[in-house]
């Protein structure tokens, strides 16, 4: 969908102009050294701007384009399976029967038979943290909801930077295709005794700057900003369910109650109904 929103915005773009009488011509003839400008200046000051963790994270993400959510249905029907299993082990051996889980869990036997979550580094460190914290013997529900969400607050804005760093740049873009227009009209003020024809064609090329600057930011660069933020929006719905789920959990819930709060929390478009995940908790071998 995204790409078919670029292709209408370029369209829609040269098509309102061309239907007007304007020609390609001047454009095309001017846009390589102009979009050198503006596109190279562009990139260099993101460079500038931002950490090299950040800017890889921000090449990372732009998997956004093809993918708009960082995780779909079957895996939210995975992750809440999971917590099932370690809260049914937690209720029916105790919270030091996950030490075992919760000190490797790469190794474990029971965070193998899910794999999307064992691939998840973070969520997964997320999660076994806050059950080594319970095993010790801190299960006061309140204490460990206030820390989660100063966590989790801490986590949103690292989700965010590839939004904002993108931002950033679409921001300052137009104010580049001014300067790639004020590099063309000192270009043609050195030509000032060339024939009108030729100091039109001119100016009209360094006006092409200025266009290619608003059209560049507000066309693409910034729609790709918000691209960024709803995927690492998506991606903070995965750690919330982790907290909902192990919340009511310590507030005396059952496994599949405390589930089901992780269940009902969840986005309508990637929540699974109750009886597809009964059926998936059916399935399911007995915690060991």
């Amino acid at each position: 969908m995204k790409f078919i929103g670029l292709i209408i915005v370029s369209i829609c773009a040269f098509a309102g102009y061309l239907l007007g009488g304007g020609h390609m011509e001047p454009i095309l003839e001017a846009l390589p050294h102009e979009a050198l400008t503006i596109l190279g200046a562009a990139t260099g000051a993101f460079m500038i701007a931002n950490p090299v963790h950040v800017i890889k994270h921000t090449l990372s993400n732009l998997k956004c384009f093809v993918k708009a959510e960082k995780h779909n249905k079957a895996d939210y029907v995975e992750l809440l399976s999971m917590l099932f299993m370690v809260f049914k082990l937690a209720r029916t051996k105790g919270w030091l029967a996950l030490e075992q889980h919760i000190e490797h869990p790469h190794e474990s036997a029971l965070f193998s038979q899910f794999p999307g979550f064992a691939k998840n580094h973070h969520a997964s460190t997320f999660l076994c943290d806050y059950l080594r914290i319970i095993s010790l013997g801190n299960e006061n529900p309140h204490e460990i909801e206030a820390l989660m969400d100063e966590e989790l607050e801490t986590i949103h804005e690292e989700k965010m930077h590839p939004s904002h760093a993108v931002q950033g740049m679409a921001d300052g873009i137009p104010a580049l295709g001014i300067v790639a227009a004020v590099l063309g009209v000192i270009k043609t003020m050195g030509s000032i005794t060339e024939p009108p024809e030729v100091l039109g064609a001119m100016i009209g090329g360094a006006l092409v700057g200025t266009f290619l600057g608003v059209f560049v930011a507000y066309g693409f660069v910034g729609p790709t900003a918000g691209a960024l933020a709803a995927y690492g929006s998506s991606e903070m719905v995965y750690y919330r369910a982790m907290k909902v789920g192990v919340l009511a959990f310590l507030n005396g819930a059952a496994p599949q109650v405390a589930v089901e709060f992780s269940r009902k929390f969840l986005p309508h478009n990637v929540q699974p109904t109750f009886l597809e995940l009964e059926e998936k908790l059916n399935e399911l071998p007995p915690p060991g």
